[in-house]
This record gives C-alpha cells, structure tokens and sequence, in this order.
C-alpha cells in the first residue's frame, strides 16, 4: 500500500469524542458520525481527487402511508475507491435508510439519501477510527476521551539532574524557562540531559494545546529547533584562550559550522535568487511552454520539517505541469512516465547559471538561515537514491 506516512498516522488517529452522536431506538442508545463529517474526513485524508464513491444498487424494499404522510425504505449498495500512490484500495458497503415526507417524491428522495450515505459510512469505516470504525468497540478504545479534569494546570521545569526547578502556569513561560536554560548549558551532555528530563513535559504541552483546539503554535518544533542550535553551538571550536568560554550570540562573531562533518551530518542547501529566476527564464523541459516556474526536485536530496532542497536541483515547469507534478506522491515515477532525468538537467542548468555570473558557488549562495549556512554545492552522494 502507498499511503502517504501522513495518511498513515491519520488513520491510525483515534476518533474525537466530539465528533460522535447518539440517539435512542427501540429502546436503545446507538453512537455514531454524521455522515457530512465522515465525507469531510475522506477529503481531508484522501484528498478532494484522491477517492471515488460509486452507487452499485438501490433497491426500494416497502413503501406505503405512515399516518397521512408517505413513507418507504431503500437499500443501497456502494462502492468507495481510493488512490494510494499507484495502488488503488476498494471497499463496499450496504445501508439503508427511511423517508418520510408529505409528498412521494419527497419520501423516495429522503430515504435514497439516507441508505447512500449508510452505506458510504460503511464502506469508508473500514479505513480506519476517523470514519467510526471504533464505535464498533464497545469499550471505545480507538476514541479520544475529552480532557480529564487531571490534566495538568501547571509545567515543571527539571533541571539536567531531574531535580523540580520551578513551576509555570502558562506554557509560553515554561517554553520560554526552557529554552533559556537550553542555552546556558555548559555542555552537550548537560544539555541533552536537560532535555530528556523535560520532553515528556514538552509532549505532553503539545497534545494538551491541540485538545484545546488552538491553532498549531509549533512549540515543541521550535523547542526541537532550539537544542539543535545550541548542541551544533557547544560542537563548534572555539577560538581565543578561554576554551570553556560560551560562544558568543553576536551574529558578527558566529563562525559558520559544516553540519556534513558532524556525527548526525545535514545536507548542504545552497539558497540563490539569481539562479531561481535564470531557471524560471527557460522553457518548461515537459512542453515547451512559457512562462515558468523553478520546480525544485523534491527527491535530489532528504526531505526536513520546512525544508525545500538546494536550490541548484530546480529545473523549468509550466503551471499546468508544475501543479500535476505537486498532486503526485512519488515524483520520481511521474519523471520516469516520461522518459525524463530531471537531475541532470537541474545539474546544466546549475553550470550554465554559474558560467553565466561568473560566480563560484559559495558566492552565489544567499539569503540562508542562522541555522542552515551554506558552505558549498552538496555532493552527488547527498542525493536520495
């Protein structure tokens, strides 16, 4: 199966309590999703053109008066197919549903309705928690309970020895507390004990934001980021008598640090404008067309959290086959359809861009991040396979 590693953890998502309704019948209480959520769910994990929904059958098992209103009841019978990568998954399912309404159109229209979408629910719960697939546990284990009253109010901050330093009432202090004493730490094993004895802290601070339902503030990847600049920091040489002297935060006196040589190496991302707007001058490799956007070849290099790769990897697509290209899940594959090695274009391209300036390449590398400085081109081997 070729499900996106996103589509996996949403599926694999337990079910929000919210999102469940109950009513009583036949002396009964039933749990379920409404089916406009379940609809909403299967566009927001498949994609808006990422699922088909089919109707097989329908089939009208009774109909006769209910008082001095018509009524009937239908049965359906439909098919879902979904797109995962280049597998196609399907699964069916049956419903049914009742109408009841002052006209027999209106009866006939409401209960096909109803058995439709029965059966979509059905289809669809085979995918997994978010459709209501748990409301089928009894014990409910795939749904997500509101927040307990037990839920923390309050952050301890612990020291590098796991002693309680203080405590916040607000997460921005203890992010903030943390973050201070990330960069005081003397060393990188002081440092990365600091952090393990606060990241379930940080954790569990996260899941408690999103269960409020605020909109993502990004803490732990800010605190992640963090403690990678101030272990890169403690790995730098320092230069000067005083070897146990911090480095200083003065963007003057920061040396420049080559994440390929260290234990966890990083990728070289070179950033340059000029060769961005020398590619997006060419004609589009796939027709010829005019003008054109600078596609950065997602597979040259590691894919990072915000990270485009180097920008010497861009070759030139129209809008038409730069947004096909982007609805893809594996790019290599929508190259290889057509007889295409985008690599080596980006690689004349890059040359052809530097003989033009007349710039070496760490010259025309711009515009990079404190954390990310570019030192030269990267390599052939830093390429995904």
């Amino acid at each position: 199966m070729s499900f996106t590693d996103t589509q996996m953890r949403q599926l694999r998502a337990k079910l929000d309590a919210a999102k469940i309704r109950t009513r009583d019948e036949n002396g009964a209480t039933l749990h379920y999703v409404e089916g406009w959520h379940v609809l909403d769910e299967a566009n927001r994990i498949f994609g808006f053109d990422g699922w088909d929904r089919q109707t097989r059958k329908t089939r009208c098992v009774w109909t006769g008066m209910s008082g001095k209103q018509y009524a009937t009841a239908y049965t359906a019978h439909v098919r879902v197919s979904v797109r995962a990568g280049e597998v196609l998954v399907v699964r069916e399912g049956f419903g049914a549903g009742e109408g009841r309404a002052a006209t027999p159109g209106e009866a006939h229209e409401m209960a096909l309705k109803c058995a439709e979408t029965d059966a979509t629910k059905r289809a669809l719960a085979t995918f997994g928690n978010r459709f209501g697939l748990a409301l089928y546990d009894p014990e409910q284990a795939g749904v997500r309970k509101p927040k307990n009253e037990g839920d923390p109010t309050s952050w301890t901050l612990k020291t590098a020895s796991g002693e309680p330093s203080a405590a916040f009432e607000k997460p921005s202090e203890f992010a903030g507390a943390l973050r201070k004493a990330m960069s005081e730490a003397p060393d990188i094993e002081r440092l990365f004990s600091l952090w393990e004895h606060n990241v379930d802290a940080v954790r569990c601070l996260n899941k408690t934001l999103k269960q409020q339902h605020l909109k993502k503030s990004g803490v732990a990847s800010q605190l992640v980021e963090h403690l990678k600049r101030c272990a890169v920091d403690l790995a730098t040489p320092r230069n000067g008598s005083d070897e146990n002297a911090r480095p200083s935060n003065d963007a003057t006196s920061r040396q420049r640090v080559d994440k390929s040589a260290l234990a966890i190496s990083e990728p070289k991302r070179i950033r340059c404008k000029e060769h961005l707007r020398f590619v997006a001058r060419q004609t589009c490799v796939i027709c010829g067309r005019q003008p054109t956007h600078a596609h950065h070849l997602r597979h040259a290099q590691p894919r990072g959290l915000g990270l485009k790769v180097s920008d010497e990897f861009t070759v030139p697509l129209c809008a038409i086959h730069h947004n096909d290209l982007h609805r893809v899940g594996k790019e290599e594959t929508w190259w290889r359809e057509r007889n295409i090695e985008p690599l080596d274009i980006a690689k004349k391209l890059w040359q052809q861009s530097l003989g033009r300036s007349s710039l070496a390449p760490g010259d025309a590398a711009e515009e990079v991040s404190e954390s990310r400085e570019t030192l030269e081109t990267p390599k052939t081997q830093d390429r995904r396979s």
